[in-house]
């Protein structure tokens, strides 16, 4: 199977007839020749194509630091990476982080202009060409995909921002330096209106279409991001007064998704990252080929390794214990803190690279003097190298090096099944159903992933409060480095809990016996004005409608 055709050529004319401003002060009208457009089915699908490039990964998307390094999961190696300034509470309106406003908005701007220009699009020139009719099956999927494109867009602002301008044709200068913010709900409201309108449309693969591309807008990806927003939404820092029903409407979003039957559980945890044939896989930003991740992350001690992004303690002991499931604070759990990674969840060593773990035919040594540990430069801090999308079979040898394609996960069934039972928890608790199709329990919702994870079932018989903790913790772990941990923190509220961020420090005796400390490496800044970003100040300076959110 192909994935979207990159049509270079195209995209590089397209260059020329588009113009890429990453403000709202863009003239919509400049310096754009549709009659290009319209006269050719090529560039009329590198326009398209285009608007997904605009899709996000996190393989080190903050100054080369992943954004899992601003939450308690990680610590990032480099002191003077602007990641740092996440933590220590040193960004502003004036000095954003993760700028993503603009480019956001670029993003919208180019699907709201293909959506104008794409109405009643017929290429009647071309009606009695050879394959004229399975071209325009293809073509007239394409509103629908960009109306798809534009809705995932819309939550990335709103996760990022809450109240946002909603936009939903082209502006010109004037209407675009004068919008005013629409309301969270509002913006929410949008994105499944638009979800629910292209559902019925979007096929669920594309595998018996012309060109069974692969990485385009499915069924299936709407019904994820519609989940996702209405989870969101239900969460406390939009939902303070704990309103049931939405929920009811994030579990029933979820299940919709779920009864399809288009998805599973990949039998093997290790073999998600970078797999773009995963019947897990809902929607991927697919990348080139290239060892940049890898560069930025191999342990340093092996050639070419310059560490990066360092799990964290805190996330290493959310892992249990495998024989029962326990945590390894919990009495009788059989934890050894001599023997630390002994019996553990498997998916810690699916995802993270402690003392004594093989990687590339060696085993990593982080206490001091190790090939991996201090006085290296650049040796993790926390006693722990990052794994999970890190391809080893990748060689960054001066002599040869070699590259691999990288695919970093959007949506994926795991995420579907924790978000079903995290809705379904808050409102009927772990063991009972709802009405209609919600007749799955947040119990054996949740229970599929710990099964597939190799790992005990939750117990039966508990509280509502000690399954939401425990879901959360499960949540943890099964999406770690997904970038998801940075933004649950968001919407749970629960940004003062993360501040302390602890290591381990190995030692090793001169009998070569190995001792295990817990220690802190950060103590990092929080206030709650940080549940959002602020607007960066330069879209205030040039559009006086907008307000700052609260705090900044």
């Amino acid at each position: 199977m192909k994935y979207i055709k990159k049509y270079l050529s195209c995209l590089a004319l397209l260059s020329v007839l588009l113009s890429c401003s990453k403000s709202l002060d863009y003239s919509e009208t400049t310096f754009y020749n549709e009659d290009a457009v319209l006269s050719s089915p090529n560039l009329y699908k590198a326009l398209l194509t285009s608007i997904y490039t605009y899709l996000p990964t996190d393989f080190n998307g903050i100054d080369g630091a992943m954004r899992s390094a601003a939450s308690d999961d990680a610590v990032h190696v480099w002191d003077l990476s602007a990641i740092k300034r996440f933590n220590d509470g040193s960004w502003s309106a004036l000095q954003p982080l993760d700028d993503q406003w603009g480019t956001l908005y670029t993003a919208i701007r180019s699907a709201n202009r293909f959506l104008k220009i794409s109405a009643g699009q017929t290429f009647e020139d071309l009606r009695y060409n050879d394959g004229y009719a399975e071209m325009m099956l293809q073509y007239n999927n394409y509103p629908y995909e960009a109306r798809f494109l534009r809705a995932f867009f819309y939550f990335e602002l709103i996760k990022r921002y809450g109240d946002v301008p909603l936009i939903t044709t082209p502006l010109t200068v004037e209407e675009a330096n004068a919008v005013k913010k629409s309301t969270y709900s509002q913006v929410v409201d949008f994105i499944v209106a638009e979800c629910d309108a292209i559902i019925p449309k979007l096929p669920a693969s594309y595998a018996t279409l012309p060109g069974a591309e692969t990485g385009r807008a499915t069924k299936g990806a709407a019904y994820a991001l519609k989940a996702r927003t209405l989870l969101y939404a239900a969460s406390p820092l939009h939902n303070p007064g704990n309103d049931q029903a939405k929920w009811i409407a994030a579990a029933t979003a979820a299940k919709q998704l779920m009864d399809l039957q288009l998805y599973s559980l990949l039998r093997r945890y290790r073999e998600m990252p970078n797999n773009i044939g995963s019947v897990e896989l809902i929607l991927e930003t697919r990348q080139g080929f290239s060892n940049t991740y890898e560069a930025a992350n191999f342990p340093v001690g092996y050639e070419g390794g310059n560490t990066g992004t360092c799990p964290s303690q805190n996330l290493v002991d959310s892992y249990e214990m495998v024989a029962n499931g326990k945590g390894i604070n919990e009495p009788g759990s059989g934890y050894d803190p001599n023997n630390p990674y002994a019996g553990r969840d498997q998916r810690l060593g699916e995802t993270i690279l402690a003392d004594g773990a093989t990687w590339k035919g060696s085993a990593i040594q982080v206490w001091d003097g190790g090939r991996n540990g201090k006085p290296n430069e650049r040796a993790t801090k926390t006693g722990y190298y990052l794994k999970k999308y890190v391809i080893e079979a990748v060689s960054l040898s001066a002599a040869a090096p070699t590259t691999q394609q990288h695919s970093w996960m959007l949506f994926r069934y795991g995420e579907v099944l924790l978000n079903y039972a995290e809705a379904m928890n808050e409102v009927y608790g772990p063991y009972t159903t709802g009405p209609g199709i919600l007749n799955m329990t947040a119990y054996d919702a949740v229970n599929l992933v710990r099964v597939r994870g190799r790992m005990p079932i939750f117990p039966a018989g508990m509280s509502q409060a000690d399954f939401k903790t425990k879901l959360r913790n499960e949540r943890r772990v099964e999406l770690a480095f997904e970038d998801h941990r940075f933004w649950d923190i968001r919407r749970w509220k629960i940004g003062s809990s993360t501040t302390d961020i602890y290591g381990m420090e190995v030692n090793r005796s001169s009998t070569g016996a190995l001792s295990y400390t817990r220690k802190l490496v950060e103590t990092r800044v929080w206030n709650n004005k940080m549940n959002l970003y602020p607007i960066p100040q330069n879209e205030l300076y040039i559009n006086k409608n907008l307000t700052q959110n609260p705090e900044w």
